[in-house]
């Protein structure tokens, strides 16, 4: 008793875990405990997106607004920028063309050919010019390559930066179109630890008396223009930033306040799956989500109302199969007695009488074997079904129901071919029941035949143990194998039972392997057979990890019967028939340097 409640208490809290996990799945929870690890951060955010609509929802939202923001601001960026370069340009070179025109006007004042003359008359001029310029950073005044005048002027600039800033196609600009103005983007050098800064370089040219044309150069900064659009590309990116946030916020709010009635009803799901029928949604309002609770609520109703009828309806129908079975096992009995004193005195009957008695007696214990099948189904429906699991061997109960169905296979003229290692198959298991499961599997496979062999084979592993039987009958498509283990079904209706079955055999068996936690599966191909096999664990209450023995055989592609490996496997024999595609076999033990037995290699994979 204290194994089995241990073994129950250690079911529960794990069935308890794994609904906690699920639960929390469904409601967009990450685990406790998760974002202390060191990848936890990232699995979680994987874990959110993946379960929670509002953290999705607030994420996409978040992630469209920050690219419609970058977008806008980017446009809106290279707009101002634009516009405070074109305004600013515009400033300068009307500057620029006012002090042209001072420097031009000063130079067509005089009309002196002297060179201290000129060179004095070109201070005044640029000294006008600039007093017009009064923005400019620099100046220069360079003679054109092209002036033939033999009167001396020398180039003049504001300092050596200036110079050096005048690049030969502005200045190429300017000889070829001395009428107007010429402008030119440049980097101006900064303050000491500070990078360049952009300015403006404005050319004209000046035609001086008796000398000839001259460049005129002046030297602008857009120091200040830089200065405005930085700050409002910083305003640009605080106040993006704060949208974002702001759409964040609202978008969560927003999406958490819609998502809480459908968690609400999520909840309520779960504890109705979970047996808790009186559970029900709180109906606030009139809008789509008080539809939402509505609709829930009668739904959970109806729900209460069917499921109640139903286990109405099935505690009525249990209790009627149960009351009918006991019921008629009285008169059953009396009848079993009167129709066994007939059959015992059936020889000194005439040939018609005799037959009746047989036939009385076959049909009388198939009745009564139909009504302990019904029993035993009631006791699976009711939940009332007790085990008494102890340490047995799987190959001796094979061996067993084997010895006890020969007679039956004779009659049949089906030969078993029982294979089985040298060393101890054990289990934990019911006795009675493996044995009724191993029983109706034989009787089954002898039933569907067709007079081929039969092959039993037994094997285990580290963790289970199993039994496979082998037949080489008609065999059944993938959609037939299916039902083959529902109750009172048939693959062919119209077959005749020869061995007097209830249809509730495999239906049964399949029952006592789940109630032993084992598979019990079934191969079956047309015309090739079919392979039943029983897998059950080593150990009460552990988990089976693979099977020791191949659901699909190994001769599952031939045509013709194939004898299956028999090494690494006793041998036995029951019910020999002339068949030349089985060759003769003795009992056969490996011996050193053979093949091990096919339950070395587990077969993973498996359904569990």
């Amino acid at each position: 008793m204290t194994g089995t409640s241990t073994e129950l208490v250690r079911v529960k809290l794990d069935t308890s875990t794994l609904r906690e996990e699920s639960n929390r799945s469904l409601l967009g929870e990450p685990l406790p405990g998760s974002w202390l690890r060191p990848t936890g951060i990232l699995a979680n955010m994987r874990f959110l997106w993946r379960t929670s609509l509002p953290y999705r929802v607030t994420l996409v939202a978040v992630g469209l607004t920050t690219l419609t923001v970058l977008v806008v601001g980017l446009v809106m960026g290279h707009a101002i920028a634009r516009d405070l370069y074109s305004s600013r340009v515009s400033e300068i070179v009307s500057e620029a063309d006012r002090a042209g025109t001072a420097a031009r006007a000063a130079f067509a004042a005089g009309a002196e050919s002297d060179e201290t003359v000129l060179t004095s008359l070109r201070q005044q001029a640029l000294q006008t010019a600039s007093e017009q310029a009064a923005n400019s950073r620099g100046y220069a005044f360079y003679r054109a390559p092209q002036t033939s005048s033999s009167v001396g002027l020398q180039n003049i600039a504001s300092d050596v930066q200036v110079a050096e800033l005048i690049t030969d196609e502005l200045r190429t600009a300017v000889r070829g179109d001395s009428e107007n103005l010429h402008y030119q983007s440049v980097a101006l050098p900064g303050r000491e630890g500070e990078g360049d800064i952009p300015g403006v370089i404005v050319g004209t040219g000046v035609n001086v008396p008796t000398v000839g044309m001259f460049e005129y150069y002046l030297v602008y900064s857009l120091e200040g223009s830089q200065q405005t659009l930085d700050f409002v590309q910083r305003t640009l990116v605080v106040s993006m930033v704060i949208l974002v946030l702001l759409v964040a916020v609202i978008v969560g709010g927003i999406t958490r306040a819609v998502i809480r009635p459908i968690r609400t009803a999520a909840r309520a799901s779960l504890k109705l799956a979970d047996g808790e029928l009186g559970q029900r949604v709180p109906v606030r309002g009139e809008d789509d989500l008080g539809v939402l609770a509505r609709s829930f609520n009668q739904m959970a109703d109806n729900l209460q109302r069917q499921i109640e009828q139903l286990e109405h309806l099935s505690k009525v129908q249990q209790r009627f199969v149960s009351d009918v079975s006991h019921e008629l096992r009285t008169p059953l009995t009396t009848i079993r007695l009167a129709g066994g004193i007939v059959y015992a005195r059936r020889d000194e009957f005439d040939k018609a009488f005799a037959r009746s008695a047989e036939l009385l007696h076959d049909q009388i214990g198939r009745f009564e074997l139909l009504l302990n099948d019904l029993l035993e189904i009631s006791r699976y429906d009711a939940g009332a079904v007790e085990m008494l699991r102890k340490p047995n061997s799987l190959g001796a109960i094979a061996d067993d129901v084997i010895g006890s169905m020969s007679q039956v296979a004779l009659d049949h003229g089906v030969e078993l071919i029982f294979l089985e290692p040298e060393r101890l198959v054990e289990a934990e298991f019911d006795e009675r029941r493996i044995t009724r499961v191993v029983r109706n599997l034989i009787a089954n496979a002898i039933e569907h035949s067709e007079g081929r062999p039969i092959v039993i084979t037994v094997d285990s592993n580290a963790t289970a143990v199993a039994i496979s039987v082998r037949d080489y009958g008609l065999g059944m498509a993938p959609n037939q194998a299916e039902h083959v283990f529902e109750r009172f079904w048939r693959a062919d209706p119209s077959r005749k039972r020869t061995m007097g079955g209830s249809g509730l055999g495999l239906a049964i068996s399949q029952e006592d392997a789940q109630l032993h936690g084992g598979w019990l599966q079934v191969w079956s191909r047309p015309g090739m057979g079919s392979n039943f096999r029983l897998t059950l664990p080593r150990t009460a209450g552990d988990s089976i990890v693979s099977s020791p023995l191949p659901l699909e055989p190994e001769d599952a592609g031939a045509e013709s019967f194939q004898a299956p490996s028999y090494w690494g496997y006793v041998v036995r024999r029951i019910g020999a028939v002339d068949d030349p595609d089985l060759p003769e076999v003795s009992n056969h033990t490996p011996s050193a340097g053979e093949p091990p037995a096919s339950g070395a290699s587990d077969h993973q994979g498996d359904p569990q």
